[in-house]
């Protein structure tokens, strides 16, 4: 308990820093996750030797950690536009989800073969990392820069894929578990996904309906306070969580499809007190999650892959996504600069974290799939940490340029 407790005060010192200069940080090479994330390496046994975490209690805490905080992530993805707004972009977004996610699975799965895995390991590595991380994409859609410098189809695009993509990733994953696990059948996993999936969903449209109703009466009889209504959605998220599980559905999904029915129930509500607390959670209820994760990053499996780690790494960043979405920018309805910018974007983060747990939760053990996606994590959070801020600058940068020549 006492290093847990050391996790908090380490963490919620940060923060308060963090929070200090939360207008400032949007502007510099640096985000938030990376900060803690280094914080959890120095903290960590690699350093200073202030943190350690056995591997039981490793994996319980990031698969809870993670999966909570999907739910609230996705909650305020589904909440960040209008709902009525989002039908230009849900072509893009199909697109996305059924072409550019199973090939970023298979991308990731092929460049995992590099750290010498065997193929079905591989390919679950791959299938945890396909998921674009709202958590972290939401710094680069969300927030006064990406308001002024980003058009607003950009945000709505990597908003509802990332929102929409952490759920539908578990079939993705699952299958890829059957194939690792000896004694696990496809038709009795595909069984048990088409439940997970169908049956979240309509947890999620239900409760969803329910609380905008909800909303809608007690509005109407002045019987919500400012206070509740404040974390009204992040309520719902929790209250969205618990019932899928219990259900043994995806929770994920379910959230997600929860704040669209909201979302689409209660209209054109005011939601600037919501998207606050939905940006605060974001940028700050993450950072325990970072901050234990760089802690427990397996240094000594990672030394053991050799080079091709770098190789791996390369090949992740580079090759898993963006291509792809460069290959697809017409029916997605991108320009060459936008695709360039949503396949960088579409960062590993909280989603890929949750699939790594939750795979090992279901009997996964094999030290390799941790060490691997971590390391592509890791990576991500700092490629995408230093390259948020400057990467929204040179679009905006080449947009204008752009649109003198245009005029010219």
């Amino acid at each position: 308990m006492h290093q847990l407790y050391l996790v908090y005060a380490v963490a919620g010192v940060a923060s308060l820093l963090l929070a200090l200069v939360s207008r400032r940080i949007r502007h510099l090479p640096l985000t938030e996750p990376l900060v803690a994330l280094l914080l959890g390496i120095l903290v960590g046994p690699a350093l200073l030797g202030l943190v350690h975490v056995e591997d039981r209690t490793r994996d319980l805490l990031l698969l809870e950690g993670s999966r909570l905080l999907l739910a609230f992530s996705v909650m305020a993805a589904a909440l960040r536009f209008q709902a009525g707004s989002l039908r230009p972009v849900l072509r893009a977004v199909v697109v996305l989800l059924a072409v550019v996610m199973p090939v970023a699975a298979l991308a990731a799965g092929a460049a995992a073969l590099l750290l010498g895995l065997p193929l079905a390991l591989a390919l679950l590595v791959g299938a945890c990392l396909s998921p674009t991380d709202p958590v972290l994409a939401a710094s680069v859609v969300s927030g006064e820069p990406a308001e002024e410098r980003l058009p607003e189809r950009v945000r709505q695009v990597l908003t509802t894929e990332s929102g929409a993509n952490d759920g539908l990733a578990l079939p993705v994953v699952g299958l890829a578990v059957a194939a690792v696990l000896p004694h696990t059948t496809p038709v009795d996993a595909v069984g048990r996904l088409a439940w997970e999936v169908l049956g979240g969903s309509l947890v999620g449209v239900v409760l969803g309906v329910l609380a905008g109703i909800g909303l809608n009466l007690a509005t109407k009889e002045r019987d919500l306070a400012g206070g509740p209504e404040l974390v009204y959605t992040l309520l719902l998220a929790v209250a969205v969580l618990g019932v899928s599980r219990l259900a043994q559905t995806d929770g994920v999904l379910a959230a997600f499809l929860a704040g669209l029915a909201y979302n689409w129930w209660v209209g054109d509500r005011e939601r600037e007190s919501e998207s606050k607390v939905d940006e605060a959670v974001n940028r700050y209820a993450v950072l325990p999650l970072f901050l234990l994760l760089g802690a427990v990053l397996p240094w000594a499996h990672w030394a053991e892959f050799g080079p091709a780690a770098a190789l791996f790494v390369v090949a992740v960043l580079l090759l898993r996504r963006l291509p792809w979405v460069l290959l697809l920018k017409r029916p997605v309805g991108l320009s060459t600069r936008d695709a360039v910018f949503a396949g960088w974007f579409g960062p590993m983060g909280v989603s890929a974290v949750f699939y790594l747990a939750h795979s090992t939760h279901q009997g996964v053990h094999d030290e390799r799939l941790f060490a691997a996606g971590t390391l592509a994590i890791a990576a991500s959070v700092v490629a995408f940490g230093v390259s948020a801020a400057p990467g929204t600058r040179a679009y905006a940068g080449v947009a204008e340029r752009e649109d003198a020549g245009a005029a010219r």
